[in-house]
């Protein structure tokens, strides 16, 4: 054989061999995924993998702050607290950890709002050190590590900066992000509209608090079906007029029955 061959042979096999650990790592990692209850039909790993997963998710709320809500102008103020909280409800009664923070909370930018610690009590606090993203901040990035999933669901204010900067960073070190919007707020529609064109060309995924609702429930076939039924109500004033109008009929009908 020519000796350039050999040298193509000796490399091809050094290449091989150095990618192999790896590979068999990947294997021994690899875990058959728990079923998911209450479904009639378990899907595929790939239709799995195309929706949210609460069992490798966790919620970040990145600086919901009150001074920053004077400056939204895509969401009204209202429904963006409502939204916030909808979303930590969202994680409590789905088993989602929470981790909230904020880089300067005596500042002009104000304190957190205060209804996330009322609805959200096992979320845990990490207070940066002025870092405008909080991936730059060591204590934050150590938090999301230690919960073990690399599932990241963000939200802030704002939408252009304390979610864009953190979710960037976060999908290049190897998360599955998703941004929700409606939980988020930014000074203007164009700081949405070129944030969201942003994120998405680096494959972070955008979604709305109702998405995540029922991302998460998934089946009313579930011992809490009436816990998730309330959180759809509340997210959703409509819904919960569907809700009225149809148990009042019931109720109509088994009177008239009598």
């Amino acid at each position: 054989m020519p000796a350039g061959c050999l040298v193509l042979a000796a490399l091809a096999a050094f290449i091989a061999q150095s990618m192999e650990p790896p590979a068999r790592a990947q294997v021994r990692e690899a875990r058959p995924a728990a079923p998911i209850a209450g479904l009639s039909r378990q899907p595929t790993a790939a239709a799995r993998a195309a929706l949210l997963d609460p069992d490798d998710t966790v919620v970040l709320l990145l600086d919901h702050q009150t001074g920053l809500f004077q400056t939204v102008k895509d969401v009204p103020v209202r429904d963006l607290r409502a939204n916030t909280v909808a979303l930590a409800r969202i994680a409590e009664l789905g088993r989602m950890p929470i981790i909230y923070t904020a880089s300067e909370p005596g500042g002009t930018n104000g304190p957190i709002m205060e209804e996330l610690t009322a609805v959200a009590p096992s979320a845990r606090y990490v207070a940066r050190k002025g870092e405008v993203s909080a991936w730059d901040n060591a204590d934050f990035v150590k938090a999301v590590e230690a919960t073990g999933r690399k599932t990241l669901v963000m939200a802030g204010v704002w939408t252009s900066v304390c979610v864009a900067f953190p979710a960037l960073q976060a999908k290049a070190d190897g998360y599955k992000v998703y941004a929700v919007m409606d939980a988020s707020g930014d000074v203007s529609d164009m700081a949405v509209d070129a944030t969201l064109a942003r994120m998405t060309q680096a494959g972070i995924v955008p979604l709305t608090t109702n998405t995540m609702l029922s991302e998460t429930h998934r089946t009313w076939n579930r011992p809490d079906a009436a816990q998730w039924g309330a959180l759809y109500a509340e997210l959703v004033p409509n819904y919960r007029a569907v809700a009225e109008s149809y148990r009042r009929a019931q109720e109509s009908a088994r009177d008239s029955s009598k």
